[in-house]
């Protein structure tokens, strides 16, 4: 006897795709957004969760009797409690791959904004300087080229290969980064520190875990070239926030992008959204979201749901 599925979609809004039908017999629930306090009544009777952000605690799975699969719809897992999915024999699967061009993209734009102090020409341009100039281009902010320069990498899966194959199109030299403190270096990367003292700007690719949370403090920082540009389009947490804004504050480092804030959404407020300063960009975690990104990522989703229907491994966390 086939036994329908019921798919639950926890956090619908977050996903601006096109999403196809599953080839089995289902039901389906989309909401745009659950509170977390709300995700256990939603999943009472689903056997399938889908979920971006929204967390699946130890104590939603224990409301979760019929649960046998959580697919995440994202490539971070975070949000769902993996020790106790294994305890219960629920799958977890999610999206790999499908940001590996949107989110290198992004990193470049930001690269490119500060090093050719785009935001500071703004700020002269806006004050009449251009006009008042007594020749025709103006000198008064420095202007570094990406090419010739070196770019440490911390973190090395598809989306850091994939800002690696940028940098290497603009004739910028590549450091792969060690795990922090390990004295064994694997062939083709180099020690943490070393990275940090060597590279002019740093691009950080790592999952927001126990030992990578607040990889990048005071520390680190004072590891760096002053001229250094730091890039966080991983996870906000891998990064100490106030040790940042001191780093830009005090012209430690030269500048920094950020795509990730610690809490999100900072509806409580967040000190980087205050930081009015020409050598520091935040976006709202939007590198991963170009149509064609998300539209991969919906293809997947499906793909891995699908997979594990008929009883295939893929894309499986747990």
């Amino acid at each position: 006897m086939i036994t329908k599925e019921y798919i639950v979609f926890l956090d619908r809004a977050t996903l601006h795709a096109e999403l196809r039908i599953p080839d089995f017999d289902h039901a389906w629930v989309e909401l745009p957004a659950c509170a977390p306090d709300q995700i256990a009544d939603q999943l009472w009777r689903a056997s399938i969760a889908i979920t971006n952000k929204a967390p699946i605690t130890r104590a939603v799975l224990d409301a979760s009797p019929k649960l046998k699969l959580i697919a995440v719809a994202a490539t971070g897992t975070n949000n769902v409690d993996l020790d106790a999915c294994r305890e219960r024999g629920i799958a977890v699967c999610n999206i790999r791959g499908y940001a590996e061009h949107t989110v290198p993209e992004h990193v470049f734009m930001l690269l490119l904004a500060l090093r050719r102090n785009l935001l500071a020409w703004r700020g002269t341009l806006q004050q009449g300087a251009w006009q008042k100039a007594q020749q025709f281009c103006l000198f008064d902010h420095e202007i570094h080229d990406l090419h010739g320069s070196t770019l440490g990498l911390i973190g090395y899966g598809n989306v850091g290969a994939g800002v690696e194959r940028l940098a290497q199109a603009f004739g910028m030299r590549v450091l792969i980064a060690e795990h922090k403190g390990v004295t064994d270096i694997r062939p083709g990367r180099v020690a943490f520190d070393a990275v940090l003292a060597q590279a002019d700007q740093i691009s950080l690719h790592t999952p927001l875990t126990d030992a990578t949370r607040n990889l990048i403090g005071a520390r680190e920082f004072n590891l760096m070239k002053r001229g250094a540009l730091l890039i966080n389009t991983a996870r906000g947490g891998v990064v100490d926030e106030a040790a940042l804004i001191s780093a830009l504050k005090t012209r430690r480092i030269a500048g920094a992008g950020c795509d990730v804030l610690s809490v999100e959404p900072p509806s409580a407020g967040n000190a980087l959204l205050d930081l009015n300063l020409p050598n520091f960009l935040l976006t709202p975690h939007v590198a991963w979201s170009s149509r064609e990104a998300m539209q991969a990522l919906g293809d997947q989703l499906i793909d891995n749901i699908e997979a594990f229907v008929r009883g295939e491994l893929r894309n499986r966390v747990v």
